[in-house]
């Protein structure tokens, strides 16, 4: 990764139990900060039924809360592609319920204030109402704090104009939190040239945008991969898929974008204008949040639910029992947690497999102006599991 200038990764699903300091401490001593997905396969906001309930908050802070001491943590996911289609948008004030619920329990542990972002489908109907929806409240607390869109408009020799870039540059001018492509890097023609890379950190584009994560890192059945490793794993020595990880290496080192520093930093935008329900979107302007409450956030930031082993499950626990704190009756039990091995462990020393193979791995971040993290210099995320 480091060689072809890699400075962050994007990691989409994490044991919280594993030991990460290894990974982590390699990558900070590369330079490279990690952008984390907070969400489990179990625990992920459904469009179709969505819901927001104290076992999934559980579940993300427990994630939060194994990576929060690492410096090279740049950035959280509270979802990805939640909603991938039209229908989907009435999931969103869960989305920002999420979100306004981890940044109160981040405030209760005293933690440093890290930047909660959501990951959007490329989704026709719902440009830009989806990503101003996100960031439109006037309190700053229920707004994330950065936008990614996993957009694949880009094929082969396409151009600014001709791909849709210049239609996504034109609906996120003057945004008000920082917007990057969490996935870009079209395969549907090959070789891949990623030439969409000197738009995105070109004059056009790097004064709003500010970078991009390239998918992925290693190859699997779906051939977006830049590497691939010994007997179809994810250990050893890795091997450049080619002629793409080449392409990709030379892309970039005709790039020379410049970062922003935390201090230079002086955002000034205002948020956007909550969107009325029109066309394809569902939710009607500014509308109350299904949050959990002080309450709930309070217990869960005190640590009164159990260390559950989630990757021993084979069917995930509900919430029984109930315990009323200021006027407020939360769930304060787990059951119903099938499969091997504990199916819940009290304290911190609660441990698990860190992972499975077969997940995506994503690959590139890079940096533009406007990024309000002083991290963004050159060019690349790698989703993985770790």
């Amino acid at each position: 990764m480091a060689t072809i200038g890699t400075n962050s990764i994007r990691v989409y699903h994490v044991s919280p139990y594993a030991d990460h300091s290894g990974c982590m401490s390699i990558f900070a001593s590369l330079g490279i900060y990690v952008w984390l997905d907070l969400d489990t396969f179990n625990t992920t906001i459904q469009q179709d039924a969505p819901t927001w309930t104290p076992t999934q908050f559980y579940a993300f802070t427990q994630v939060l809360d194994a990576f929060i001491g690492y410096e090279n943590l740049a950035g959280v996911w509270i979802g990805n592609e939640v909603i991938n289609t039209a229908a989907g948008s009435v999931a969103a004030p869960y989305i920002k319920a999420a979100v306004t619920d981890t940044k109160s329990y981040i405030t209760l542990k005293n933690y440093r204030a890290i930047p909660i972002g959501y990951s959007a489908a490329d989704i026709a109907e719902l440009r830009p109402a989806l990503q101003n929806y996100l960031a439109c409240s006037s309190n700053a607390a229920q707004n994330i704090d950065f936008f990614g869109l996993n957009s694949y408009e880009w094929c082969g020799s396409s151009s600014y104009t001709t791909s849709g870039y210049s239609a996504l540059q034109a609906m996120s001018a003057n945004y008000s939190v920082p917007i990057f492509f969490s996935e870009t890097g079209c395969n549907a023609v090959r070789p891949r040239t990623f030439a969409d890379q000197s738009a995105i950190f070109g004059g056009d584009m790097v004064g709003t945008w500010s970078g991009s994560i390239v998918y992925e890192w290693v190859q699997q059945t779906n051939d977006y991969g830049l590497v691939s490793y010994p007997n179809d794993g994810v250990a050893g020595q890795p091997q450049p898929i080619q002629p793409d990880f080449s392409n990709l290496a030379g892309q970039w080192e005709t790039l020379s974008p410049s970062g922003v520093a935390e201090a230079a930093y002086t955002p000034s935008l205002a948020p956007p204008v909550c969107p009325s329900a029109s066309g394809g979107w569902l939710v009607n302007g500014d509308v109350p949040l299904p949050t959990l409450g002080a309450a709930v956030v309070s217990q869960v930031a005190a640590s009164i639910m159990p260390r559950v082993v989630f990757s021993t499950w084979t069917s995930f626990p509900t919430l029984t029992g109930t315990e009323t704190v200021a006027g407020v009756t939360t769930a304060t039990a787990l059951t119903g947690a099938t499969g091997t091995g504990p199916a819940a462990a009290q304290g911190t020393g609660a441990t698990a497999p860190s992972s499975s193979s077969g997940v995506g791995n994503g690959v590139v971040i890079g940096g533009g102006s406007g990024m309000g993290i002083e991290v963004l210099v050159v060019c690349c995320v790698v989703a993985a599991m770790l």
